[in-house]
């Protein structure tokens, strides 16, 4: 169910956590500006349409059921980047332009206060299930990669999910566990993992507390 009050759009989670690459719950918006903001979903929406795709043609090419696309097309829902990833190679476009479009300039800065994170779930259930990240180059068009800095929250739930691209993670606090295909890692602070998403894979935090990390995803668009 979703709600505005004072220029926030809220949409609150029921489903049950996964890794931050796979979770296909919903995420609350950041806050809008002076202007209505264009939606993730809205994008989306537009660079299908644009296409002269129907969204059984979007489903077809990219495995994501029918319901699923039209509550990210209606903006009840955010997809997981994962999947992201897949809607963009469907579309024939750059999975970040969906995250952030961004401007034509030659370098984007984010200072540490201007940061706007986004919650998978919300605020009560994040606290206990899910995690927030921050995009770290929303202003900069045409990103060849994508860099988002993650809180992972305690959650038992492993489920392998694969798609087009590689991803490169590097643990800033915390625990993190890795699977890759058969491998299994443990990773401290100051420890990395560079692998090819195109194999199984899920992370998430362990020990009981939170974990941060840089996590860097690259997709070519076709």
């Amino acid at each position: 169910m979703e709600k505005r009050k004072k220029g926030k759009r809220v949409v609150k989670a029921s489903a049950e956590p996964r890794d931050f690459l796979t979770d296909a719950s919903r995420l609350r918006y950041p806050e809008a500006g002076p202007k209505e903001r264009e939606y993730l979903g809205d994008r989306v929406r537009n660079a299908r349409t644009m296409r002269g795709l129907t969204l059984r043609d979007l489903s077809s090419r990219t495995g994501i059921d029918l319901d699923a696309l039209n509550r990210i097309e209606s903006n009840e829902m955010i997809p997981p980047l994962g999947e992201l990833v897949k809607i963009g190679k469907a579309l024939e476009m750059k999975m970040g332009f969906f995250v952030s479009p961004g401007v034509d300039k030659p370098i984007a800065v984010v200072r540490a206060d201007e940061r706007q994170p986004i919650s998978r779930y919300g605020e009560s259930r994040s606290e206990r299930y899910g995690y927030f990240y921050e995009s770290l180059a929303p202003e900069k068009a045409n990103r060849a990669m994508e860099p988002f800095l993650v809180t992972l929250l305690p959650t038992d739930v492993e489920e392998l999910s694969t798609h087009d691209g590689q991803e490169f993670i590097f643990v800033l606090e915390g625990e993190m566990k890795a699977q890759v295909g058969d491998q299994i890692e443990f990773l401290q602070p100051g420890d990395a993992i560079y692998y090819d998403s195109t194999q199984p894979h899920y992370v998430r935090c362990v020990g009981g507390r939170e974990t941060k990390i840089l996590a860097v995803l690259y997709s070519e668009t076709k």
